[in-house]
């Protein structure tokens, strides 16, 4: 017997089984809902509020994370409500996924445009032969030099279909041969386009570009839905396991890349037949989920992964575009630095130059890579999504209403705050969390251990313990107060002593000390928007004062980029990820040392030289 839910603000009306959970319908119906553990009642992301009818509760631990004031007002953690009859929710502010900030970058200067797809005329139809070995033999291609490209049956067929006494054919090199994936009726050398892709594990970022001249013609972005599914790769790998989990989390995420696709080709006016290359910039499981590929061996410690790109017909993934062409990854290095990590490199070029330079794009997972044009050592940490604004009491990701930068008055404690849009606060973002955690340590509101101080202006008592005020109920569209907990604070620096300690231990294998890195790369949001200062006062960095700071944006998508329109920077990727190191920390007991000294603020005297005279 089917049960109706109602579900407020967004007046759309599920219909659910006596029994199921109201996350995993809000799920299947493409409802977007905070749920960073991915539905196992730990974060107390899910909130729903329960405006009619009568639920039952798988368990009542959850209800932990919730106040008092938030139970007597009826709300409930969505992964924990089993539906037993009709029944009607409210989705609070801060439960809801908005559309995000999203950073996209502008395209790499490459000297040389040359993709691995071109576009030539036929001297002449081949005629109407089912022999294909003979076929092979009778399409003369103008312009065309090289070894005769393979033709699909299907590709024959749709040239003898033409009644043009023109026709154009798009040849691919991408699979390591020529072969013709498109054939079409008259003069078309002039139109060829490409997208270029950054598949993140929170957003999607996409280019249309013209393949003759690399210009960018269209830009589109919007949410991974597979967001609502975890926020970790650890809880995406574990619901791939199965065949049923991974074909939903790859429909999920192909479904998201088309209808940024659709954006780009209602704005552009360009048909989807017409684009014939895709290239990814992706993390090493956000590949192989979009790929359909199993993943489940990715949770295995020092497991060894392949280096070469994953490359599969768009047809067989489900991409709205030319289904013969071609889709390429750019390569992994290993499980958790991924093709994301080598488009960092290739836009940064630092592995064209012989200064010491260090990378580090910190998300839900950081990558670290010290090298210069002769090696390259990388490792990766899990950092959590804290520098993203999540995993955090009031956290969130960057969109309108987040609160993007704090500072606090050396007097009277008090935190002034800007927002995302000048729109009253509804949380904080990645930016402003690292801005509030050293600024608190800077002003004496915390001490160096990272806990309060008490009997300190806006700090008191709260559930979870002593915590800071940074924005009143009433000044917020969230009508709660908007505070910084201790379990926050341990958070933010347990995130912190990851990231410097997984730097600081390649320096120790490197023997390389601060004085040694000149330039240092800043991918992804966290280095456009990242106030450095606070980041190296907090201890994320060490301190490099020969160094000099390049946001490199969406490093990613500039990867994807320059390996869409040059088939030099695909050998370079490929190169990079050849000969790249990857030490893996999760059996590397300096990195547990390094770590726990970089639990204490800023961290050791060695990397804080200046710090330590204070």
């Amino acid at each position: 017997m089917s049960i109706r839910v109602f579900i407020n603000p967004l007046n759309r009306e599920i219909y659910a089984e006596k029994g199921d959970i109201l996350l995993h319908r809000l799920q299947d119906e493409g409802i977007h809902i905070e749920a960073l553990c991915g539905g196992k009642g730990l974060c107390g992301k899910c909130r729903v509020i329960l405006d009619k009818g009568r639920v039952e509760k798988r368990s009542l631990i959850p209800d932990k994370l919730l106040s008092h004031e938030e139970l007597e007002s009826g709300y409930y953690l969505a992964c924990m409500v089993r539906l037993i009859e009709d029944c009607e929710f409210t989705i609070p502010t801060e439960s809801r996924i908005e559309n995000p900030k999203i950073l996209i970058s502008s395209e790499l200067k490459i000297p040389e445009i040359k993709p691995a797809v071109t576009k030539h005329l036929l001297e002449s139809k081949p005629g109407k032969s089912s022999n294909l070995l003979l076929s092979y033999r009778r399409l003369k291609i103008k312009d065309y030099k090289g070894a005769a490209p393979r033709v699909p049956e299907a590709i024959y067929d749709q040239i003898n279909k033409i009644d043009d006494e023109v026709v154009t054919v798009t040849l691919s090199k991408t699979n390591g041969f020529p072969e013709v994936i498109n054939a079409e009726g008259g003069d078309t050398i002039d139109r060829s386009y490409g997208l270029a892709i950054d598949i993140g594990t929170t957003t999607i970022v996409a280019v249309l570009v013209d393949l003759l001249s690399g210009e960018i013609l269209g830009r589109g972005s919007g949410m991974n839905k597979q967001i609502t599914y975890g926020e970790d790769l650890v809880t995406r790998t574990a619901i791939a396991r199965t065949p049923e989990g991974l074909k939903k989390l790859q429909k999920v995420v192909v479904d998201a890349i088309n209808e940024v696709l659709s954006q780009i080709y209602e704005e552009t006016g360009i048909d989807p037949s017409e684009v014939s290359e895709t290239t990814i910039g992706a993390n090493t499981v956000m590949n192989h989920l979009f790929a359909g590929l199993e993943s489940g061996y990715l949770e295995i410690a020092n497991v060894e992964v392949s280096r070469d790109p994953i490359i599969k017909k768009a047809g067989e993934i489900g991409v709205n575009v030319n289904p013969m062409g071609y889709v390429y990854c750019v390569p992994n290095v290993s499980r958790f630095l991924g093709g994301d990590a080598v488009g960092d490199v290739i836009a940064s070029e630092m592995h064209k130059s012989e200064d010491m330079s260090l990378m580090v794009d910190l998300g839900t997972n950081g990558e670290i890579i010290f090298g210069n044009n002769k090696w390259m050592f990388s490792c990766s940490c899990a950092s959590g999504p804290a520098f993203e604004g999540e995993g955090v009491r009031h956290g969130m990701r960057a969109a309108i209403g987040g609160i993007d930068h704090i500072k606090i008055d050396d007097e009277t404690k008090k935190a002034e705050i800007t927002t995302i849009g000048e729109a009253p606060a509804k949380g904080i973002v990645g930016s402003a969390l690292i801005d509030v955690v050293a600024e608190v340590f800077r002003v004496g509101v915390m001490d160096f251990s990272g806990k309060f101080v008490k009997d300190m202006p806006y700090v008191r008592e709260g559930k979870w313990g002593l915590e800071y005020l940074i924005v009143p109920a009433e000044e917020t569209s969230i009508q709660k107060d908007i505070v910084l907990t201790q379990a926050d604070l341990d958070y933010v620096i347990d995130s912190k002593a990851a990231a410097c300690g997984a730097i600081t231990v390649l320096m120790m294998k490197l023997k390389i000390d601060i004085y040694k890195t000149k330039n240092i790369y800043l991918a992804g949001a966290f280095g456009t928007y990242t106030d450095m200062g606070n980041a190296t006062s907090l201890g994320i960095f060490p301190e490099f004062p020969n160094g000099k700071y390049h946001p490199l944006g969406n490093g990613s998508l500039s990867g994807a980029y320059a390996t869409l329109i040059s088939v030099d920077k695909r050998r370079e990727a490929a190169e990079v990820a050849k000969n790249m190191v990857y030490i893996d920390l999760l059996v590397d007991l300096e990195f547990i040392e390094e770590y726990s000294k970089a639990l204490y603020l800023p961290g050791e005297k060695e990397y804080f030289p200046s710090y330590s005279k204070n």
